[in-house]
């Protein structure tokens, strides 16, 4: 799957993550302006599209099946399931249950105006649900062909495993980037190991890695990163003194800082696709452009010590957005 993915209409590794035209970073783009850049990300290359139900409570798919409905055809489109915002309580939930599944992807195509989604994740593991009570009514869409493949979000390589024995596994999406390395304790080896391709968000870590967010004063009130222990007033501070460094290697590099970013993740494997989300057009060119970069070993090795688990400051969640993923963790 991770050669699909990768070659599918000659599309590079690199996708887009669709999520902060709707949600979590600062406020949603106005509709029309979405549409062009998403119109915008197809022309310069793009073709593998990630979205879900829960971003924007559905208006992200709804997003895009606007504007690729008449491009269906020449893109792979992946979208995710098990978590939501409730109708009822406006709050987020997570939900596993087979029915829930089932009627969460019936949404979502109509949202995208497609008879099937290429790629469709459990968004999260739900711990009153077995994973193979889950995966098996994903294997069930695609018996009925509204989805072509099974993908799974946040989970540990233990996790994939017992997925496996109920049905193929195509893809595992979860955090990795140069500081975020949890993949690297088990999952990464395993999606090697099982011909499952590692899907990675948040590559540019939230923006850190771009030198896109300077002053963390200046977030949107609902901005997710106002959450996070890694960019909160004690531990952001700390971990902006490692960016001098960073960007003198990307200079040096003949790149720009998000540009060596994803291409430090790309050396990782050739099962590992980044999917930058961005809703500036200008970062959309400058991300895709990473494909083409080829960083040396020196280089590689000098990331590899600056920027790790052992040198960023703070957890990447907080207590209560960790309980609800099952991803291995450092100690």
């Amino acid at each position: 799957m991770a050669t699909a993915l990768n070659n599918y209409f000659n599309s590079p590794g690199i996708g887009l993550g669709c999520m902060n035209l709707s949600h979590a970073y600062g406020l949603p783009l106005a509709e029309p302006e979405a549409i062009n850049a998403l119109h915008a990300a197809f022309d310069m290359g793009y073709r593998h599209f990630d979205t879900a139900t829960l971003y924007g409570g559905g208006k992200n798919e709804t997003l895009l099946g606007k504007a690729l409905k008449e491009k269906r055809n020449s893109l792979f489109l992946a979208s995710k399931c098990g978590m939501a915002i409730s109708q009822e309580s406006g709050k987020k939930e997570i939900d596993g249950r087979p029915d829930t599944l089932k009627a969460q992807c019936e949404a979502s195509l109509r949202r995208l105006q497609t008879d099937h989604i290429d790629l469709y994740y459990l968004h999260r593991l739900d711990p009153n649900v077995a994973i193979e009570e889950s995966v098996g009514a994903l294997a069930d869409l695609v018996g009925e062909g509204k989805i072509g493949a099974i993908g799974l979000s946040e989970v540990s390589a233990t996790t994939l495993a017992r997925a496996q024995t109920e049905h193929p596994i195509a893809a595992l999406q979860t955090e990795y980037s140069l500081w975020s390395r949890n993949a690297e304790i088990a999952v990464l080896e395993a999606c090697k190991n099982s011909g499952t391709a590692f899907v990675a968000f948040s590559p540019l870590a939230r923006g850190f890695l771009a030198n896109g967010l300077r002053d963390i004063s200046a977030l949107e009130p609902k901005d997710i990163r106002n959450n996070m222990p890694r960019f909160d007033a004690d531990n952001y501070p700390q971990n902006l003194q490692l960016l001098d460094e960073y960007l003198t290697l990307a200079e040096s590099a003949g790149c720009t800082p998000a540009q060596i970013a994803l291409a430090w993740l790309q050396s990782r494997g050739d099962h590992v696709l980044p999917i930058p989300g961005t809703r500036y057009v200008e970062h959309m060119e400058e991300n895709l452009s990473a494909d083409t970069v080829r960083l040396d070993s020196d280089t590689l090795a000098k990331l590899d010590n600056l920027i790790n688990q052992n040198t960023v400051h703070g957890p990447r969640y907080s207590s209560a957005q960790q309980a609800e993923i099952d991803t291995e963790e450092f100690a």
